[in-house]
């Protein structure tokens, strides 16, 4: 079999197999960790300040998900584009050098560098238009923010206020703080028609 052949179909399963983690991360729901040791067996609050926690942090594994969920998906994304941009950049110009005169079928050399360059070049736009490095630091980060807090408020809750009303309240509105922070980065990293079609020009 003609060389360039095999390495054009080679590339093409490859950069779809590879794109596997991102479609499963998009379609499939996400587990949260398990947290270890949580409010129930917490002894620096009362019975009913456990409920009150224990409830609250109910609440927020819907948002915990979806926010674990995203992150993932622009993670594993952004992985993938830039992985086969370096490839890319090394693979076009070996190809390009490459005499293809010795194929059998010269057509599968020229095919071999627009499908390289395209894939690159269509991934890259999906990348910037879709603002995937604003979402994946936005969700990253608050995912990050809130257990660091959460472990806070396990381990060391005096650091949140002099009594457990206090501590509590103040971990509530920490939380209601992060939440809109990652809301607000979310809303500014939603693409525009103008992102998009800027993504796809300088792809």
């Amino acid at each position: 079999m003609d060389i360039y052949k095999t390495i054009f179909w080679g590339y093409l399963s490859i950069a779809l197999i590879t794109l596997i983690p991102t479609i499963k991360n998009i379609i499939a729901g996400v587990k949260l960790n398990p947290g270890g040791v949580s409010f129930e067996s917490c002894p620096h609050f009362s019975e009913q300040n456990k409920q009150r926690l224990s409830d609250h942090y109910s609440r927020l594994i819907g948002t915990l998900g979806f926010w674990k969920k995203r992150a993932e998906t622009y993670t594993s994304f952004h992985y993938y584009c830039v992985i086969w941009t370096i490839l890319s950049a090394w693979a076009v110009p070996i190809i390009a050098s490459l005499s293809p005169e010795s194929s059998s079928t010269p057509e599968y050399s020229k095919l071999l560098i627009v499908l390289v360059s395209g894939h690159v070049a269509l991934a890259l736009s999906f990348h910037k238009g879709l603002k995937v490095a604003d979402g994946m630091k936005a969700f990253r980060h608050g995912e990050s923010e809130f257990y660091d807090l959460y472990r806070r408020l396990l381990d060391r809750p005096h650091t949140l206020g002099k009594d457990e009303h206090e501590q509590i309240d103040n971990y509530f509105s920490e939380v209601e703080h992060i939440r809109r922070l990652v809301r607000n980065a979310e809303t500014e990293s939603l693409p525009t028609i103008e992102d998009v079609k800027s993504g796809g020009q300088n792809g």
